[in-house]
This record gives C-alpha cells, sequence and structure tokens, in this order.
C-alpha cells in the first residue's frame, strides 16, 4: 500500500443543485486513525458511500489503498465498512453471518474459523454465536458488524458510528480493537459522535459542515484554537467550529439573496 492509505481531490457529490460534499480534498496516512466530526447532514456518510465505491462522485477523483474508486474491484479487497446500519441476514446465525463474510472473502476455512472464534470471544459473542441474528440485540448486531468490516484484514477500514448500541464494557472493548488495528498499520477512518473516543484514538480530526471540510488538525491542535491558558475539550472545539461556519454560510447565504 502506498504511504497515503486515502487521498481526494475536489471530491463532490451533487444531488440536483444541492452539494452534499462539495470539493473535499483529504491526504490521510497509511496506518493512521482519521477522525471524521461533523454535524447530523454534513456529509459523512455520503463521503464515505463514495469512497467505499457505493456511491459515484458527481466530480474530483480519490483513491483508497492506493486504487481509484472509479475501479470498484481493485477497491473492495482492500477495504473494510461498518455503516450505521450493518448490513446482516436476520435468518442466519452469528456465526454462518460471520463464515459468509468469510467465503465471500475468500478466507481460508481454517483461518476464517480461527479468527472468528477469536472475535467472538473478544466481543463477548461466543454464547449468542449460534442464535438467530433476529433475536440480537442493536449491540449485538453492531459487535457482528464490526467483526464482519475486519474479519478479511483490509487495509483500510471505515467506521461509521461503530459504539452505536454498545453497553460501555463493549465500547471500551471497540475502541482498544481501534488502537489495535492501528497498530497493525490497517488506517481506520472513524466517524463518530462519541468526541471522548475520537480525541483519545485519532491522528487527525477532519470536521465537516454543509458538505465542506472547515477545519483539519490533530486533536489538540484543534483544542488549542482557543485564546491561551483556556482548557478546552474536542467537543467544545468541535461546537465552535461548526457555529462560526454555520453563521459565516448563513452570511453568504444573506448576502447573495440581498
Amino acid at each position: 500500500m502506498t504511504d497515503l492509505a486515502i487521498e481526494t481531490r475536489a471530491l463532490t457529490k451533487r444531488y440536483g443543485d444541492a452539494a452534499a460534499v462539495e470539493d473535499l480534498t483529504l491526504s490521510i496516512s497509511s496506518g493512521s486513525v482519521y477522525g471524521f466530526l461533523g454535524p447530523n447532514g454534513a456529509g459523512k456518510t455520503t463521503t464515505m458511500r463514495m469512497l467505499t465505491t457505493l456511491t459515484k462522485p458527481t466530480s474530483g477523483t480519490a483513491s483508497v489503498a492506493g486504487q481509484s474508486i472509479e475501479d470498484r474491484d481493485a477497491v473492495t479487497p482492500h477495504i473494510g465498512y461498518l455503516p450505521e446500519e450493518p448490513p446482516l441476514y436476520d435468518e442466519l446465525t452469528g456465526r454462518e453471518q460471520l463464515e459468509y463474510i468469510a467465503g465471500l472473502r475468500d478466507i481460508p476455512e481454517d483461518e476464517a474459523d480461527e479468527r472468528i472464534g477469536s472475535m467472538l470471544d473478544r466481543f463477548e459473542l461466543a454464547e449468542d454465536a449460534d442464535k438467530r441474528i433476529d433475536a440480537y440485540s442493536k449491540g449485538m448486531r453492531q459487535k457482528v458488524g464490526v467483526i464482519q468490516a475486519v474479519l478479511h484484514e483490509p487495509d483500510v477500514v471505515f467506521l461509521d458510528e461503530p459504539t452505536s448500541g454498545l453497553d460501555p464494557r463493549a465500547a471500551r472493548t471497540m475502541r482498544d480493537t481501534i488502537a489495535e488495528l492501528a497498530e497493525r498499520e490497517m488506517t481506520v477512518f472513524l466517524s463518530t459522535h462519541i468526541l471522548p473516543v475520537v480525541d483519545e484514538l485519532a491522528d487527525t480530526v477532519g470536521v465537516l459542515h454543509d458538505g465542506r471540510l472547515v477545519a483539519e488538525g490533530t486533536p489538540d491542535g484543534l483544542k488549542n484554537r482557543a485564546e491561551a491558558g483556556e482548557e478546552r475539550s474536542l467537543e467544545d472545539a468541535f461546537l465552535d467550529i461548526t457555529h462560526d461556519h454555520g453563521a459565516e454560510r448563513l452570511d453568504e447565504e444573506s448576502t447573495t439573496t440581498a
């Protein structure tokens, strides 16, 4: 894989006259954790869907693991994706779901059994692995979704709200897992509203607002935008950034319509 795991240039997605994502330019190093933040409707999920080849951009370019997103067959072997609602087959058991995904990913059976068993234990799903998924809670479904996203050990994994529905113990396991993925030089593109998770794990944070990248830097760098001596959290910084740019957007619209 190249030194850049994800690279975009002026990536844009429009629906009619509305831009869901506009002129997005990113350079994300291999083996890093990138925290992708933004209010609801900012364009985070649209961005991930473009980078995982599920949605075609209107304009601009992007590559993931050195492969152009225009070539879906070249990209998909290198990536894992956990959407906010994991795609699961309710009529299968948790173990059958993961075995099915392992087959699609061409993981040898013995190796797949070992990985599945290890991850089921790690996420405390072993006792429920042979129950049907339609009997699973939201948190249990989320755990299966995470496991299937990383089962083939991709170069880049996209996680959309990975701690959603998890109890504190499982959420801690998830944070530990993300840290371990980075230690194994897997790139993690992480979107979450749980900002302490981003503060703890991310090497770089990007803030999206109205489809535009409005801030980028280390967690400490974003927090230190305040006046000297003022102690702030990443949540404080995020709220200030999105508020300021929201106000700027309103001013632009007022000027345009005046």
